[in-house]
């Protein structure tokens, strides 16, 4: 056996972000099903049950993303796109998190924060390089 599969796991683990990413797109998805049979005459417990899972999954996204935001896995922008807008409609949060994926392609810093983990020291602007 390796030493890998003898250590133990770490008991705070995280969701990664890839993970967050495809539960927000289902969630929009359940969203999307929610406005169709909610516009179809007829489908009256169809529209409750994509109601009550639409729910469910923004309460239970909401819990993820604030662990999420927690162990910095996201930015609090995508955060409160998932947690606050997400109520309204889950596309926000579902924008964000392709955003971030391009920002982070990019290498664009997260958080105004220099690539690279460069505090302000770096950046010249702390109060001892005055």
């Amino acid at each position: 056996m390796s030493d890998e599969a003898r250590a133990p796991r770490s008991s705070r683990q995280s969701l990664s972000y890839g993970t967050l990413k495809k539960l927000s797109l289902a969630h929009s998805a359940v969203y999307i099903c929610l406005l169709v049979v909610w516009l179809v005459p007829g489908l009256a417990l169809a529209t409750s049950i994509f109601g009550f899972v639409h729910g469910i999954g923004w309460i239970l996204m909401v819990l993820l993303i604030l662990l999420a935001l927690r162990a910095r896995v996201v930015p609090l922008r995508t955060a409160t796109a998932v947690a606050i807008l997400g109520g309204i409609a889950p596309f926000f949060g579902s924008y964000e998190f392709i955003r971030e994926r391009r920002r982070r392609k990019n290498g664009e810093s997260i958080g105004g924060e220099l690539p690279g983990g460069a505090g302000v020291a770096a950046q010249g602007t702390s109060p001892s390089a005055r």
